[in-house]
């Protein structure tokens, strides 16, 4: 065999042995995903926050203080919003109970004869009332919809209050011992392959890094944006209904969708008249020019390269395949796989095999 040839072959070997690995973890993280989804979360979360805590250790605070202080911000932000979105589903619950009979009232008195005259359908209205009124779920619905694990056994119960303590205690490890994680990553990585796994590394973290970051900010102010607009208009849970709309902005015009409906609904309850109901929707009309026109691509940018269909399809083929564990690997993953796509076709435009 010529040199060239025993060449091609190692390669060849190379890429078969990574290509092997690749799928053997694959197929490791999809036997574990249960397990493994406090770890990535709190993965995901610290690789958010890391440049924080790296600011505060340059401020001359220790890596320790900085990675607990930031675990303290952002705790006391996921109980402030707890705090206002648990009264949100609850409130809104009750009064829908209280307020359907006389929003379909209204409904058969003003919406009904206006749909027959301009459309010509009849609307039984009563019978979509017992529907919904039957259908309504009660508050221990929605907590076994919210928590399903606390309605299938003790054992269930302990596993969700160990992944509840679990999150914040890994986070706050990661966020201490980022550098030296990274560093003892690279230093595993052949020799070989250093400078190509480096610069892909690098290329990824800058995918992701903009893209994770940027739509952090995104969300943030789109949360600011709907809850002061709502305010404004005078509709009833203005900061809930804003808090929802940007936590779920990170998929693409579904968190619009769903703050639209959420306003739609508690305006309608509100004020059972189509006119303030115009101005809901003028708010999500511009809130949705803002995101898509302004915000997003300021923050976000174009040259990420993570269209939104891509995103979309990401977050529910990785759902679909491994749950909730998925859905926080969707992301990432997409990142990576994506760099790779660009590394794999820059090699394949410059090869023999395309120029032949």
């Amino acid at each position: 065999m010529t040199p060239d040839a025993q060449a091609r072959a190692a390669r060849l070997n190379q890429y078969l042995f990574w290509l092997a690995l690749a799928g053997a973890v694959g197929y490791l993280l999809y036997l574990l995903g249960p397990v493994l989804s406090p770890f990535l979360f709190a993965l995901i979360l610290a690789y958010i926050f890391e440049r924080t805590v790296s600011t505060l250790v340059r401020w001359r605070l220790s890596r320790t203080w900085a990675a607990l202080l930031v675990l303290l911000l952002i705790l006391a932000a996921t109980l402030l919003m707890v705090a206002i979105l648990v009264p949100l589903f609850q409130d809104q619950l009750a009064l829908i109970r209280e307020q359907l009979p006389r929003l379909f009232e209204w409904a058969r008195l003003s919406l009904a004869p206006l749909v027959d005259e301009t459309f010509g359908i009849e609307l039984d209205l009563d019978h979509l009332k017992a529907l919904l009124l039957e259908q309504l779920p009660g508050p221990q619905q929605i907590a076994a919809w919210v928590l399903p694990s606390l309605t299938s056994g003790g054992l269930a119960v302990v596993g969700f209050f160990v992944n509840l303590v679990l999150v914040p205690v890994v986070l706050f490890y990661f966020l201490r011992d980022w550098p030296r994680i990274v560093s003892e990553i690279e230093h595993m990585v052949p020799r070989a392959q250093h400078a190509t796994v480096v610069g892909l590394g690098r290329e990824i973290d800058a995918v992701l890094g903009e893209f994770l970051r940027g739509q952090l900010s995104v969300m943030l102010i789109m949360a600011a944006f709907y809850a002061g607009a709502l305010w404004m208009v005078g509709v009833d849970y203005a900061v809930a209904i804003g808090l929802v709309t940007g936590m779920v902005t990170f998929i693409p015009y579904v968190g619009a969708l769903l703050g639209l409906l959420l306003g739609t609904l508690v305006a309608l309850m509100q004020f059972q008249a189509i006119g303030p109901l115009v101005w809901v929707w003028a708010v999500f009309a511009a809130g949705n020019v803002l995101e898509g026109y302004v915000v997003v691509p300021r923050l976000v940018g174009d040259r990420i390269g993570l269209h939104p269909v891509v995103v979309m399809f990401a977050l529910l083929a990785f759902g679909q395949l491994f749950g909730f564990f998925g859905v926080l690997l969707a992301l990432p993953a997409s990142a990576a796989l994506l760099v790779w796509l660009r590394h794999l076709r820059a090699r394949y435009l410059d090869s023999g095999l395309y120029r032949t």
